[in-house]
């Protein structure tokens, strides 16, 4: 009994020495990859900011200091570029949030033929963007669907516009698209968050004769606090990174109407070969991004 006794810690012990080698193993790759696509990219990018790289060069790569931030900001294609992350950022953030927690209100029920209309909603989520903008592509053009519908609606008395090639239309167009291919996975966070809601809280709010208005106001929106301010995050950085639909469908134009910050940094990187300069305009994009994201966790802290 005595030598069993003690033989039994250094069992406890190989067994535990065993389970973290198991866990280190499982995370290990996962780290592997974060250290090569993240850290490592990240490191780099912030190095050659402050140099004279460029993609294909047969000179090394001189210390230029500030060089490129200073050309950055008298860059007027970059302040046009920050402007439309600002206006898109600005109109699908609550466009997208809102549409989204009302679907997400709607199929909240045990009727029949929710789980079909959920399914119809989150499609477009996990179609490609590529493929969804090919899609609208042909969608706003100037004999599209889209100006056929408007066409026929107002009986030949109103005529679309070329939604793409028209600086008033194009940026709008690229947030229509936007906004009906996100609103799906939104809904299904906000319909997560409701379904975490008590019920008994309804129960009692109707004997009570609350009014619908007052049921959201009082115990929907407070009940969903955690998940708005995920919600409100997910989206706003989703819309500062706004580059696909802009790369295959506009190419940043009508005269720099729909150009963005990463789609400047990746015309830079790659097409101009300014190695040096995309990462500068990388550099403060993610500095943007992380005080952005930073007061949005003010704003939406816990304050009790």
């Amino acid at each position: 009994m005595t030598e069993l006794t003690a033989l039994s810690p250094p069992r406890k012990n190989k067994t535990h020495s065993h389970e973290r080698r198991a866990a280190l193993a499982m995370v290990g790759p996962a780290f592997a990859l974060l250290i090569l696509f993240v850290l490592i990219p990240a490191a780099l990018a912030f190095g050659l900011a402050f140099t004279n790289a460029r993609l294909i060069s047969p000179y090394p790569a001189q210390f230029t200091g500030l060089d490129n931030f200073v050309r950055l900001f008298q860059d007027a294609e970059f302040g046009r570029a920050l402007l439309n992350v600002a206006y898109f950022a600005i109109v699908v953030v609550p466009l997208q949030s809102a549409l989204a927690l009302v679907l997400a209100i709607l199929i909240n029920t045990q009727a029949r033929g929710t789980t079909f209309f959920r399914t119809i909603y989150f499609l477009p989520v996990v179609t490609s963007m590529v493929v969804v903008s090919l899609l609208w592509i042909f969608m706003y053009r100037q004999d599209g669907l889209l100006n056929i519908l408007i066409s026929k609606a107002t009986f030949g008395l109103v005529t679309g516009p070329d939604w793409l090639n028209d600086t008033a239309t194009a940026m709008p167009a690229i947030i229509l698209m936007s906004v009906w291919q996100g609103v799906g996975f939104h809904m299904i966070i906000w319909l997560s968050g409701l379904q975490t809601i008590s019920a008994e809280l309804y129960e009692a709010a109707e004997i009570d004769g609350v009014t619908r208005w007052q049921r959201f106001r009082f115990i929907t929106w407070p009940g969903l606090r955690a998940t708005r301010s995920l919600i409100l995050v997910t989206i706003t950085i989703a819309a500062l990174g706004l580059f696909t639909q802009v790369n295959v469908m506009t190419q940043g134009g009508p005269l720099d109407s729909t150009t963005t910050v990463v789609f400047q940094a990746v015309q830079a990187g790659y097409r101009q070969q300014e190695t040096s300069y995309a990462s500068a305009i990388s550099l403060v994009f993610f500095l943007l991004v992380l005080i952005i994201s930073g007061i949005q966790r003010f704003l939406t802290r816990d304050k009790d």
